[in-house]
């Protein structure tokens, strides 16, 4: 392998827990909730599927069916589909909805997972071509350079940049044009099949890690030095 595709959300980072989250909401608009009635609005946006790289949600309502469709091909109709369904819940002030969305876009919402660091320092070592590829509605290049990964990384293919997502084999033909190799030479790592197996159509290997939180996967990212190897 010439060069590794990674995911972003699930395979290299993970988001905070969805209570994390709004606290960290609720910090930022100066909001309060008692500890009882904090835990049991977390669980409620959580199963409106409310934060972005959190859980899916359980039911999406069909005034917010359009811009979840589209939400990974334009800022506007992620931001639209988020927040729609973060208003499926009452929380203490309204502007805490887009206050909530802007804080998952902020570095400190994302952990990369433990050998994350690890195995893209020794890609870049033997000389492998990296790059990123995702199903996103906004710029995560500040992700990585706050956690100082953007060092390793090549280039970034963002759906919302292209209108196009995975699994659309051209979001693939795309990085692999970006980093100079062919797709047989190229290993896509990401937690998704259905998305991220697209890249299979053109003959690239995939390689899946599952969507765990932080501290339960430490090693999943290393047979990727393997495989590419």
């Amino acid at each position: 392998m010439n060069a590794v595709l990674f995911d972003f959300s699930g395979t290299l980072f993970r988001i905070e827990s969805t209570e994390s989250w709004l606290r960290a909401g609720l910090a930022a608009t100066g909001g309060r909730l008692d500890e009882a009635e904090l835990v049991a609005v977390a669980r409620r946006l959580e199963e409106a599927g409310a934060l972005p790289g959190g859980a899916e949600p359980l039911r999406v309502p069909d005034g917010l069916a359009e811009s979840w469709e589209t939400r990974d091909q334009n800022a506007q109709a992620h931001r639209a589909a988020y927040t729609g369904l973060s208003r499926l819940v009452p929380l203490p002030d309204p502007g805490l909805h887009d206050a909530l969305y802007d804080r998952h876009m902020s570095p400190a919402a994302w952990t990369p997972y433990p050998d994350a660091a690890d195995v893209l320092r020794k890609l870049r070592e033997r000389g492998t071509a990296i790059g990123v590829v995702s199903n996103i509605g906004w710029d995560l290049r500040p992700v990585f350079r706050a956690h100082g990964l953007d060092a390793y990384v090549d280039t970034y293919v963002l759906s919302y940049e292209h209108g196009i997502k995975k699994p659309d084999p051209r979001i693939f033909t795309l990085a692999c044009e970006r980093l100079g190799v062919e797709p047989r030479e190229v290993l896509m790592v990401g937690d998704s099949r259905p998305a991220d197996g697209g890249a299979a159509v053109l003959g690239c290997r995939v390689h899946f890690v599952d969507h765990l939180p932080v501290d339960r996967r430490p090693d999943a990212l290393l047979p990727v030095l393997e495989l590419s190897g």
